[in-house]
């Protein structure tokens, strides 16, 4: 794996941490925050939970499988990604109206969709 798709990867589960964070189990959000947030080595939370560092990657592994099953069944990070994409799109479109327009537009946008 090249250091861009882990990069993506932590991104990605940084994000599905963010939608699903309430529905992990403590230990999974635990270990998913301290391997992902905090950048401790799997080695490292092995240490500090005295347990080794295969039962912390089955862990992290597990608690990722249970975002993407999340995400699957959900698709709130998909949802949220389109609506981005669309506030995008009309800030393009109006890019042509006066700046207050633009402001109110995209503040009614925010407001519609529950991101303001």
């Amino acid at each position: 794996m090249t250091i861009d798709q882990m990069l993506e990867k932590t991104n990605r589960v940084n994000l599905l941490f963010d939608f699903y964070e309430p529905l992990l189990t403590e230990k999974q959000r635990t270990f998913l925050q301290l391997y992902f947030h905090d950048d401790y080595s799997l080695g490292e939370i092995a240490e500090n939970f005295a347990i080794s560092r295969q039962a912390v990657y089955e862990h992290i592994k597990r608690a990722e499988t249970t975002l993407l099953d999340y995400e699957r069944k959900l698709q709130l990070l998909h949802k949220h990604e389109q609506r981005m994409k669309l506030r995008e799109t009309l800030t393009e479109v109006l890019g042509d109206c006066e700046p207050g327009l633009q402001r109110k537009a995209a503040e009614l946008f925010d407001t519609i969709v529950g991101i303001g």
